[in-house]
């Protein structure tokens, strides 16, 4: 931290703005290369429920439910209740770009029914990441106004748990993006024409999560940064 008068600048903000800026550009990509290619209506002419219903029976899922759900790009897999959700601008779209993402979460429900360990292991994760990702600032920060080491080394720790969903999440969504495309080809829902498109739309996706784990990272970085200052003052 640098002093100016009674004013103190945290040089450890660079991180974060760092951090904010990945994400936005990577949202910002995701959007636009939907929106493009939902604009090119699939030469199958199915929606992107139909689509998945398609996939999920031909991969021999029969027990998980495909429910509207509203927003935009709100669609996921539940795999507690086995449904498949897909949002206003998949759900009833018969774009190249909806059938992509409707592939993508039938390739969490193809992941959920082969017992693909990373999935799994997510799954496991998502209450230990919840609990840190609400905790680790107000118990860090606490440390920070006390000087408590061990509120710190808490904090951190809680912090670490979220990061850890978040790597442990790339290798679930890459996957399940990978399955999306062999099953659109297999199933002869697309031709390979349009799933050069869809294939653009799932890697803008996964780009998200890919900025998301690197704006973590430089998080626990601040963490770390801003500890060690703590105890050097000490």
């Amino acid at each position: 931290m640098y002093g100016f008068g009674f004013y103190r600048f945290d040089g450890t903000y660079i991180l974060v703005l760092i951090g904010v800026v990945l994400s936005m550009l990577a949202s910002s990509k995701v959007k636009s290369t939907f929106n493009k290619y939902s604009r090119v209506r699939s030469m199958a002419g199915i929606t992107g429920a139909e689509a998945a219903e398609r996939i999920l029976r031909q991969s021999g899922i029969y027990d998980v439910r495909i429910e509207h759900i509203s927003g935009n790009l709100t669609d996921h897999y539940d795999p507690s209740s086995k449904v498949l959700r897909l949002s206003d601008s998949v759900y009833g779209s018969t774009s190249v770009a909806a059938i992509g993402v409707a592939a993508h979460e039938c390739g969490h429900a193809v992941q959920h029914q082969v017992g693909y360990v990373p999935l799994s292991i997510r799954s496991a994760l998502v209450p230990v990441a919840n609990f840190g990702s609400s905790l680790s600032w107000p118990i860090f920060v606490a440390g920070l106004i006390f000087s408590i080491g061990p509120l710190l080394d808490i904090g951190i720790i809680l912090f670490l748990a979220a990061v850890l969903f978040q790597v442990v999440t790339l290798p679930v969504e890459f996957n399940a993006s990978a399955r999306a495309i062999r099953l659109l080809d297999s199933c002869g829902i697309l031709g390979q024409q349009e799933i050069g498109g869809t294939k653009k739309v799932l890697t803008a996706a996964a780009l998200t999560y890919v900025a998301s784990l690197a704006a973590s990272i430089l998080q626990l970085l601040r963490l770390l940064i801003l500890a060690g200052g703590r105890r050097r003052n000490d």
